[in-house]
């Protein structure tokens, strides 16, 4: 195997994946100023509520199986047993999701008032049926991913975010129904791709079950259900902190250094979407292993160069994309959450170790030990510095996870990982993000450091001898 064809296939497969989200996080960003005009700061906190709740029942209803999908399609050798995969898969995610819809609708009052300390039981109702929606549309595009039809996967991505973005501005801005309005038209697009997807794909979803396969799914993603309740942890539990300590207002202006730091995570999710497929499609474990370790250090190369742009920038993001001086503070959390995304785009690389040696019983540990940082910090900082001390909560959590996956996943999948060189690629990041805020830079030298970026990695040793002479030929080919 040629590493650098596997490479460019990993690359090619994740920019095309990654371009429905490219489109998502851009529309996302530039709607925000819409957002901040129409809904304050507590509506806006009670929507980022709602939609950290989904998330976690999400995780909670797949049981599992969503992980395990992967795993026992690249195992299954025929196209019946494929199959198998596939339709057991579906309906199960079906049935479950569908229990989560009928549970929402009817105990919406009780949860309103549980998680947002208030009387708003249409965005509970809201936010199950989107619930519904998103699960199993997640389920069904991860057909695409196991067939490495990324073409296909960003062509639907591509028209879920367009009639989610058009339903969002009907919504929000014309109909003013404010923070049920964005809640809606978030799942709208979704809902209706999911309608398209289901009748493309009726001769595929038969009505199969297999009990016996099902119960090794479970057997495989079990085990991953606690691991993924301690990343949502990890993520949103942060703003139940915040509401309890401080209110609803500075939720939402957390919630806008998180968007603007998700412009990261549109890297994180299209190399997420790519990576389970293409990790377990390389049989041989020689090749697996030195593959494993140049994605890992090229990875958090190009994911600390992005959390530089966006911490060295920070403050020039928020005036651009808000319109209320009441959100610019968020700019004081932009370069350490977007750091704690490039870590825990490591940590990604790291966790298919475990799945490869189908050595999943653990992870939950490691997940947990994460997510205990978090809380115990959150418990400590956000009191005294609300919002700040929530990234600075998340950011310590991920580098406590990033450690954790390393000793477990090399002690059952052991990879040879080029450890200087993913130290000097997060190092030489933060060291000139913490320049440029130290230092108050201007616009204009800030820019010029994040330009710097490959060269300061050139300056620290960085490069290998062949990716040098590489980039000297790229470099006399574009200059005349």
């Amino acid at each position: 195997m040629r590493l650098g064809h596997e490479l460019k296939r990993l690359g090619r497969h994740s920019v095309v994946y990654g371009l429905g989200g490219l489109v998502s996080r851009i529309l996302a960003t530039l709607l925000l100023p819409l957002y901040t005009h129409y809904l304050p700061p507590n509506s806006y906190g009670q929507v980022e509520t709602i939609t950290a709740l989904t998330a976690v029942l999400a995780i909670v209803l797949q049981l599992g199986i969503s992980s395990a999908f992967f795993r026992f399609y690249f195992d299954a050798k025929e196209v019946p047993e494929k199959l198998t995969v596939v339709r057991t898969s579906f309906w199960f995610t079906m049935a479950m999701s569908t229990l989560g819809l009928v549970i929402g609708l009817a105990f919406a009052g009780p949860v309103s008032h549980l998680i947002l300390h208030s009387d708003h039981a249409t965005l509970v109702r809201a936010g199950a049926v989107g619930l519904w929606a998103q699960t199993n549309y997640q389920q069904l595009t991860a057909l695409f991913r196991v067939e490495e039809r990324s073409t296909a996967y960003a062509i639907a991505s591509v028209a879920n975010v367009l009639i989610t973005v058009a339903a969002m501005v009907l919504f929000v801005a014309v109909a003013h129904w404010g923070a049920v309005g964005l809640i809606v038209g978030n799942f709208t697009g979704t809902l209706l791709v999911y309608v398209v997807l289901v009748a493309y794909r009726s001769e595929q979803l038969g009505l199969e079950f297999d009990r016996g396969l099902f119960r090794k799914m479970q057997h495989f993603g079990m085990p991953l259900v606690p691991s993924a309740l301690a990343l949502w942890a990890i993520n949103f539990i942060d703003r139940e902190f915040i509401v309890w300590y401080k209110n609803l207002a500075e939720v939402g202006v957390y919630s806008v250094a998180i968007k603007i730091s998700s412009l990261l995570t549109f890297v994180m999710v299209a190399f997420r979407t790519a990576w389970p497929a293409f990790a377990y499609s390389i049989e041989d474990d020689h090749d697996a292993r030195r593959t494993y370790a140049f994605v890992l250090t090229y990875l958090l190369a190009l994911a600390s160069w992005v959390a530089l742009a966006l911490g060295a920038l920070a403050p020039w993001w928020v005036h651009l994309l808000t319109s209320r001086h009441s959100y610019f503070r968020a700019e004081k959390g932009i370069a350490l959450l977007a750091f704690a995304g490039a870590v825990y785009a490591g940590y990604t690389v790291l966790a298919i170790g475990s799945g490869r040696a189908r050595r999943t019983q653990l992870n939950w540990v490691v997940t947990g030990a994460g997510a205990l940082v978090n809380v115990g910090l959150n418990f400590w900082l956000i009191p005294a510095y609300g919002m700040v001390g929530a990234a600075i909560s998340t950011a310590a959590a991920y580098v406590a996870l990033f450690i954790g996956m390393t000793l477990y996943a090399q002690s059952v999948y052991p990879v040879d990982y080029q450890w200087r060189r993913v130290v000097t690629a997060l190092g030489a990041g933060v060291g000139l993000t913490v320049a440029a805020r130290a230092a108050h830079l201007p616009l204009a030298p800030s820019f010029l450091l994040v330009l710097a970026y490959p060269v300061a990695l050139g300056a620290l040793g960085f490069y290998l001898p062949a990716e040098r002479r590489r980039l000297v030929r790229v470099f006399r080919a574009a200059v005349p």
